[in-house]
């Protein structure tokens, strides 16, 4: 059951960034385990809940070793995420669902960091060919939010006759609707979980429809 984080939490996570090495993980592992990994995964259990009777959905809690593989100078992460998305092979070319906690604070929610160029294409195609059903369920996931999605654009927008779906044809990647928190009271209580949930269920229509496309 998730308690929500600590004070401790904070304390562990500032502590890796400013002590990136093995002596001080080893020394400091169990603060690791028990403030940091141990509610990570609890609060991962409680946000799956929503996703457990859907097929194909599954959650992963990141480790906080680095891979070796990519030589990067630092051998720990200096943050924990959550990940709910499909069972596919690389996390980044589809939707997902986060939960991320870093030094400074907290941030949630739906992101879609390297769309594939054939899902881009089919993603264009469908908003021309379903442009009140595509604006519809956007309106609503913004409205339900009070934000609006983000995404990183072409400099050179794809082409389109419809103003009303120019804005679109230039997204490119990181499509995203997230929320950022600092440390507050709120964090270190169980309430956070619910918080998240009702965010999550907020953004499952913007999360399946860019599954749509890529299952």
């Amino acid at each position: 059951m998730f308690t929500g984080f600590s004070p401790e939490t904070v304390d562990f996570l500032w502590g890796i960034r400013m002590n990136n090495n093995r002596e001080w993980f080893l020394q400091n592992k169990p603060q690791y385990v028990n403030y940091l990994y141990v509610p990570m995964k609890a609060l991962g259990k409680e946000l799956f809940e929503a996703f457990q009777h859907r097929t194909g959905d599954l959650i992963k809690v990141s480790r906080i070793y680095r891979d070796a593989r990519m030589h990067h100078p630092l051998p720990y992460k200096e943050s924990l995420w959550i990940c709910i998305r499909k069972d596919v092979q690389w996390w980044a070319e589809n939707p997902c669902l986060y939960f991320e906690i870093r030094p400074e604070g907290i941030s949630y929610g739906f992101f879609f960091w390297k769309p594939r160029t054939a899902v881009l294409e089919a993603f264009r195609k469908d908003i021309t060919a379903r442009k009140r059903e595509f604006l519809s369920m956007l309106r609503g996931v913004e409205e339900a939010t009070g934000q609006q999605v983000t995404a990183k654009l072409y400099k050179r927008p794809k082409p389109t006759d419809d103003p009303d779906l120019m804005p679109f044809f230039a997204w490119k990647e990181a499509f995203s609707l997230e929320r950022q928190e600092d440390f507050g009271p709120e964090v270190f209580t169980p309430e956070l979980a619910q918080r998240v949930k009702t965010y999550f269920t907020q953004l499952m229509p913007l999360y399946d429809y860019f599954n749509s496309f890529t299952v």
